[in-house]
This record gives structure tokens, C-alpha cells and sequence, in this order.
């Protein structure tokens, strides 16, 4: 018997919809769009993952890691990204979300490959607000309680 993998990265709800798409396309990026999916069914799509749909077509086009500065943000901070989804899936798959479509992924990503300990994220960063609340909240676990 195989011991399951101690911490299984989280997917985003980018990552969700690529590899969907990706499966029933037979990952074909000519398809990435949605482009030969009539509108009805791109509305019903967004409609069941909690989007709009032209968030659903802009997800669609982004790669599977979409999210990934979200998560070692939160890291960062001492907010364990497992834990918070657990107890608020929602406002999680929001901050998804809202990482997956920022604009500013380059900046961020070199913040923190720096492990910038300065607080120029906040500025910049669509869960700024959203980190610096779960930041404060006496999470199970939490590293610096």
C-alpha cells in the first residue's frame, strides 16, 4: 500500500478549468478559447464554477499555475493555504481567482523570489486586503502563535 503525498499542491480555478479543457479538447491549444463551444455552454460552464464568462474564457487561456503566487504568499505570511480552504472554500477559490487574473504576476513573482520583507505586495496585490485579515486570525497551526 503507497502512503498518499504528505502536501498535495492546491488547484486553482485556473487550473481546474485548463485541465478540464485541456482533457476534452485533448489538450489542444487551438481550442483554448473556448472558441468551439457555443455561448449557452460557456455561460452554464462559468455558471457552475462561479465566474462570468468572459473570467471563464480569460481563465481558460492561462496555464495550470495561475495561482502559484498566491500560495507561496500565503506561506509567506504563515497562512497555510490547506487550512484556509478548508474553513472558507469560497473566499479561497476568490483569491484564486483574483491571482489567476492579475496583472501584476511578474512583479509579485520577483518579490518573492526575494523574500521582499517589505510590504510593497499590499499595494499592488487584489488579496492584499483579504491576506492581511487571514493573517490576523487565530488559524489552527498558525507558525507564529
Amino acid at each position: 500500500m503507497s502512503a498518499q503525498p504528505v502536501a498535495q499542491k492546491r488547484r486553482s480555478p485556473a487550473q481546474i478549468v485548463s485541465e478540464w479543457w485541456q482533457a476534452w479538447t485533448g489538450f489542444n491549444p487551438a481550442y483554448s478559447d473556448l472558441s468551439c463551444c457555443a455561448q449557452e455552454e460557456v455561460d452554464r460552464i462559468a455558471y457552475d464554477i462561479g465566474v462570468s464568462a468572459s473570467e471563464l474564457r480569460k481563465l481558460a487561456t492561462l496555464g495550470p499555475n495561475a495561482a502559484d503566487q498566491l500560495l507561496a504568499r500565503m506561506e509567506e505570511l504563515g497562512v497555510h493555504p490547506d487550512v484556509v480552504e478548508r474553513a472558507e472554500p469560497s473566499t479561497f477559490h476568490d483569491m484564486q481567482r483574483a491571482c489567476s487574473l492579475c496583472d501584476s504576476h511578474k512583479r509579485c513573482e520577483q518579490d518573492l523570489a526575494n523574500h521582499s520583507t517589505g510590504r510593497a505586495w499590499e499595494h499592488y496585490c487584489a488579496n492584499a486586503s483579504t491576506l492581511k485579515v487571514l493573517r490576523t486570525m487565530p488559524w489552527p497551526g498558525r507558525r507564529d502563535q
